[in-house]
């Protein structure tokens, strides 16, 4: 049992929780992540930390609110309890050596770029971040990345805040402006990070991208969230999350995850129907 100590919503869809996890805390690194149970029926579900402070032994998580999961996670409340919430889980991120970088985090992905920025500040390379939003309404951790980033650039999609367009089109800038960057990592949505990797491909910039397919159990067993990275089988959780975004099968990637859309949607509407039946005893 995790006990969350703090929660904030960050916006319609996406909220914050630190909960109270020092075993977790004690070991964890960027790249890597937890899988929760909120209630001891509920879907095992991963989350990439956000965060984590060793000394207050707490984990930070951020997730969208998408599905049955999630949304019973977004019940709890500060001095509630998650029942399950294991990890650290998966990889760290590879970065030491990097002496200037572009991290890139799209929509609800930033929040898993940001403890990378943040780790990188701390090692001391240049950090280029750039985040993307479909409009202002979802901006998120802008504060937080503007205090570990040398430059920050935020997209929208219709330019209602930052700048109007994608995060490929400020990539594309900052690189034909002469800078020079060891590595292009990016996080986010899979359409995303495939347009990123086809475009640091053709200036031959080393991309690394964070996959988070479909997970059961976080250690390699099920094979549910399998990918195909240069022709090979890998497993996210054990051989990632993170890998070469120029060897990712992105379109096979997309496919293997639009299998449940359907079955996500119809348990999104049933836990909604049963949240607003109990709001209204």
């Amino acid at each position: 049992m995790t006990k969350i100590v703090e929660k904030q919503k960050l916006n319609e869809t996406v909220t914050k929780m630190v909960v109270e996890a020092p075993l977790v805390a004690k070991k964890a690194e960027p790249g890597q992540f937890i899988i929760f149970r909120a209630k001891e029926d509920s879907e095992r579900v991963p989350l990439t930390i956000a965060d984590y402070d060793r000394e207050k032994g707490t984990v930070t998580i951020i997730f969208q609110i998408v599905g049955e999961a999630t949304m019973e996670l977004n019940s709890l409340n500060v001095g509630d309890y998650i029942h399950d919430f294991v990890g650290p889980l998966g990889n760290p991120s590879e970065l030491d050596g990097i002496k200037k970088v572009a991290v890139i985090g799209g929509g609800v992905g930033s929040a898993i770029a940001f403890p990378v920025a943040k780790k990188l500040c701390a090692l001391g390379a240049e950090v280029h971040a750039i985040i993307g939003f479909r409009n202002k309404d979802l901006v998120i951790l802008e504060n937080e990345f503007e205090k570990v980033s040398d430059k920050l650039v935020i997209m929208t999609d219709d330019g209602s805040y930052g700048t109007k367009g994608l995060v490929t089109n400020a990539l594309k800038e900052l690189i034909e402006q002469g800078n020079s960057y060891d590595e292009v990592i990016a996080i986010g949505p899979l359409v995303m990070m495939k347009f990123v990797c086809n475009l640091t491909k053709e200036y031959g910039i080393k991309t690394t991208v964070s996959m988070n397919p479909i997970m059961i159990d976080g250690t390699g067993m099920c094979g549910g969230c399998r990918l195909t990275v240069g022709g090979e089988t890998k497993f996210a959780c054990v051989d990632g999350p993170d890998f070469d975004g120029h060897l990712i099968d992105f379109d096979e990637a997309m496919k293997r995850g639009s299998v449940y859309k359907n079955f996500e949607g119809k348990k999104r509407e049933e836990s909604c129907n049963l949240l607003k039946a109990g709001e209204g005893k």
